[in-house]
């Protein structure tokens, strides 16, 4: 079993940065496929980012050159670092994990393990 728990989301202004952090207790990350996902008011929870068990890392186009994801395995805990920040952006960010070598990656269906969330809003 695998407990995830999420932090550092905030209210912010457009243009600013974030970093939010999921934290796992109860198995090592190392062998884990971890991801972001996000969900705002009304509508669908969509893919952000994953890092797979081999280091690769995927992310959504409307993402793509401005989050990064990361891994510490030696804190267990999986990052994922938001720049240039856009009122698009506002949603519950969730992190969630499998350790099934799936190619569906951007699937919430892949994914075993999920964290509460934490609530990021950008204001413009």
């Amino acid at each position: 079993q695998v407990q995830l728990v999420e932090s550092g989301g905030q209210l912010v202004q457009a243009g600013d940065s974030l970093r939010l952090s999921c934290a796992a207790s109860g198995r090592t990350f190392s062998s884990f496929t971890v991801a972001w996902f996000r969900q705002a008011p009304g509508k669908e929870r969509d893919f952000v980012a994953a890092v797979g068990w081999n280091g690769n890392t995927y992310y959504a186009d409307s993402v793509k050159g401005r989050f990064t994801i990361s891994t510490d395995n030696a804190r267990n805990t999986v990052y994922l670092q938001m720049d240039s920040l856009k009122p698009e952006d506002t949603a519950v960010y969730c992190c969630a994990a499998t350790r099934t070598s799936s190619p569906y990656l951007r699937r919430v269906v892949t994914y075993d393990y999920w964290g509460q969330g934490t609530q990021v809003t950008v204001s413009s």
